[in-house]
């Protein structure tokens, strides 16, 4: 059973339980009355004792899921940052590194033209 069907299967069972609870009891005999309404008392409470649990549940994985977002948020804007200024730096870096090999490929193309091994 996957998350999602669990939470519709929980949520489908509070709604029926919170429908039950609003309807008008049932006439029953005299003798009956007492026990009826213990029994529905008993019903009622374990259903708004059952729903107080739901609604902690949900605020405190709701906290969570915030909490982690936050940090999520911050490691991306934190990282499009560092991405930004490496971009603005790879002219200059790649400038550095046509400087420096420019003289190298020249050697090698003297050298295979001349067949000379000296740089």
């Amino acid at each position: 059973m996957t998350r999602q069907s669990f939470a519709t299967a929980l949520m489908t069972m509070v709604g029926a339980a919170v429908f039950a609870v609003s309807l008008p009891a049932a006439p029953a005999h005299a003798e009956e009355q007492g026990t009826l309404t213990k029994a529905w008392d008993s019903t009622r409470q374990g259903t708004e004792k059952a729903w107080d649990k739901t609604k902690s549940g949900t605020s405190e994985a709701w906290d969570k899921t915030k909490s982690g977002s936050a940090k999520v948020w911050d490691k991306t804007k934190t990282g499009t940052t560092s991405a930004a200024h490496d971009v603005g730096n790879w002219g200059e870096r790649t400038g550095q590194k046509i400087g420096s090999t420019s003289t190298a490929v020249g050697h090698d193309i003297h050298n295979g033209l001349t067949g000379d091994d000296k740089k």
